[in-house]
């Protein structure tokens, strides 16, 4: 059997020595700080005695940060940095799986993974998240219509519980109520300690891929309703500033893994190498308004004019799938005040809401350059996972005046479509209405409940959302 270990994995060596500090966190929106003690460390043992002692505040993990709002923050109480935790322990290239711990990140594990022909099954819009995050977020793709979420190819997981005992979890085993509560339950049934993933098998680490121009918001709709089932990945941009007849143009971005066969010669030498360059840091020196109707015009026209239609177009992984992580730190474009993004999922047959959402925020002078629509595949059994079948919209809205008001307004009409919210983006809807989104939220609870009695575990955004005290 063809099996690697950490020790020929370079850069996954876990630091023991523990590190404790107080510490000012946000989310990747850079709203609501609020300061906790955060402990680092990469001994289980040092991690479960905190759990054990967790004052009446509480604990919560913390992977990359790249949550948008407070899921990861815990005023007054205690959060456990989880990037200590980072070794990967084995990749079985015969069984197409990986053993890793839960602070390993999916950039760490691809660069890992890739040069034996394997690949991480579902990313999100960025490889700068841990595997303890992606499990406790449930995240999805471009590919959910294909692959569904990140958890249906957890084959285990080992969760540090309240008690300070670690529990070994699988999808079809005894605790498989305790296994879907950890999927998508943001970290408050315990911490994600480390976690076998299955792995898809690729040819090579390009994507083959078909752009197409769309000049209006309806056309964009009828072409990823007719063929969106012939592509393994898909995902749309939309301009959310141009108004009448063009309202809503955008481009599609649709593909698959690509094989040797599709490789221009050059790029044959090496198939498998993963070309994912950085290529800048922003810097924090962005005013207030850097966002406004004329920049972000200027940058709408910009995307849809360089997105011109193309068949059969090889790309790499940032071209095709994660263009944003060219750039680390881009949050501070937005300035000093941060910004929201605001994810929902409809049923398919409410295109109207998806529409009406349009027009609300630009009658409301709110202002989005970052907006992707796409669809939802099959939701799972996790009561707390966000995908369901339908229409995902997302958009990225600075924070000032009026956003609150704005936001509170789409939040009912999600509601009144049948939709959702997604935990790992929210920071500033109300329980009430989380609530009525997630129906089987009390069947999570009693699970949680069960497991952790005395609520051990807690966060900035639990208690804004009464997750574990409803």
């Amino acid at each position: 059997m063809a099996t690697t270990t950490a020790s020929e994995t370079p850069g996954t060596t876990a630091t023991a020595g523990a590190q404790s500090t107080r510490r000012r966190l946000t989310g990747w929106g850079r709203t609501a700080p609020t300061t906790a003690t955060v402990l680092r460390t990469g001994d289980v043992d040092v991690i479960a005695e905190a759990v054990r002692t967790a004052g009446p505040r509480g604990v919560i993990a913390r992977g990359l940060g790249r949550s948008y709002g407070d899921p990861a923050q815990n005023a007054g109480g205690l959060v456990v940095d989880m990037t200590g935790l980072s070794r990967i322990h084995r990749i079985d290239v015969d069984g197409a799986f990986a053993d890793v711990d839960a602070g390993v990140s999916l950039d760490t594990l691809l660069r890992a993974v890739v040069p034996h022909g394997l690949w991480v099954p579902v990313l999100p819009g960025t490889r700068q998240v841990t595997v303890g995050g992606a499990i406790g977020a449930d995240i999805h793709g471009g590919n959910h219509h294909t692959q569904g979420t990140f958890t249906r190819h957890v084959l285990s997981m080992d969760l540090l519980t309240a008690d300070g005992e670690v529990r070994t979890l699988t999808p079809d085993g005894p605790e498989r109520e305790l296994f879907l509560a950890t999927t998508g339950g943001m970290g408050l049934t315990g911490i994600v300690l480390r976690a076998r993933i299955r792995l898809d098998r690729v040819e090579t680490s390009y994507f083959i891929a078909d752009v197409e121009q769309a000049p209006d918001f309806d056309d964009m709709l009828s072409r990823l309703q007719k063929n969106d089932e012939n592509y393994t990945y898909s995902k749309t941009w939309f301009d959310s500033v141009t108004t009448g007849e063009h309202m809503g143009r955008g481009f599609l971005l649709r593909g698959s893994s690509a094989k040797l066969e599709d490789l221009p010669k050059k790029l044959r030498k090496d198939p498998l190498k993963f070309d994912a360059p950085q290529l800048a840091s922003f810097p924090d020196l962005f005013p207030p308004g850097m966002l406004n109707r004329l920049t972000a015009k200027a940058l709408n026209e910009f995307y849809y004019r360089k997105a011109k239609t193309q068949q059969g177009v090889v790309q790499n992984i940032t071209q095709f799938y994660h263009l944003l992580d060219l750039f680390a730190d881009w949050n501070r474009a937005y300035g000093p005040h941060g910004f929201l993004q605001y994810q929902f999922v409809v049923p398919f047959e409410r295109t109207d809401l998806l529409r009406r959402s349009m027009e609300t925020i630009v009658e409301s002078g709110h202002i989005s350059a970052l907006n992707v629509l796409k669809r939802f595949g099959p939701g799972n059994d996790a009561p707390l996972s966000f995908p369901q079948e339908g229409w995902t919209l997302a958009v990225d809205l600075p924070v000032r005046k009026g956003l609150a008001e704005l936001c509170d307004t789409l939040d009912e009409m999600v509601l009144e479509a049948g939709g959702r919210l997604y935990l790992a983006k929210d920071s500033r809807t109300t329980a009430d209405r989380f609530a009525r989104m997630y129906p089987d939220l009390p069947a999570w609870r009693k699970v949680r409940d069960a497991v952790d009695p005395e609520r051990t575990f807690a966060s900035d955004q639990s208690r804004r959302l009464d997750l574990v005290t409803g």
